[in-house]
């Protein structure tokens, strides 16, 4: 099995949200100092309205995971709302195509582990399993339904 690969949040994460299609949902993303360690801060209102509907954060990977990889790793911790992670493949070509996986949070911090064959493409233009040498960002997002969203980020990454 492969070695863990964890991202630790930096400046390189940027924020993207429905406004760039015609949405109303409003938030940001920022890095915090939590317990001397930086963490990754989305938050947020998104709304439906007007066909959006999400809040994103988003890193482009300097290297694409190991060809071995399982999946993704997040230390996570919100306001109980489930969240999702977007991963962007060399196939990902449009704007609107991504891979997509939930995650859960709690106010505590934990681990999730979340599995490759567990993630979904966003179309049938997309191939059905990722390759995780072709993974070339990954977002945190908050998306498809009404809500406040607030969820940190202490670090994620593959394993």
């Amino acid at each position: 099995m492969t070695a863990e690969t964890r991202l630790i949040p930096d400046a390189g994460w940027t924020y993207v949200s429905d406004q760039v299609m015609g949405g109303v949902s409003e938030g940001r993303a920022r890095i915090d100092t939590v317990d001397g360690q930086p963490v990754l801060h989305l938050t947020g209102q998104v709304s439906t309205a007007n066909r959006g509907g999400f809040i994103q954060a988003r890193v482009t990977l300097d290297s694409a995971p190991a060809a071995d990889s399982r999946g993704v790793l997040l230390r996570v911790r919100g306001n109980g709302q489930g969240y999702f992670v977007h991963l962007r493949t060399s196939g990902t070509v449009l704007p609107w195509q991504y891979y997509q996986a939930p995650f859960p949070t709690t106010p505590d911090w934990v681990e999730v582990r979340i599995p490759f064959d567990a993630f979904k493409a966003s179309g049938n233009l997309l191939r059905g399993a990722i390759r995780p040498d072709s993974i070339r960002s990954l977002g945190i997002v908050a998306y498809g339904r009404d809500h406040i969203a607030d969820v940190q980020v202490m670090w994620a990454g593959f394993y």
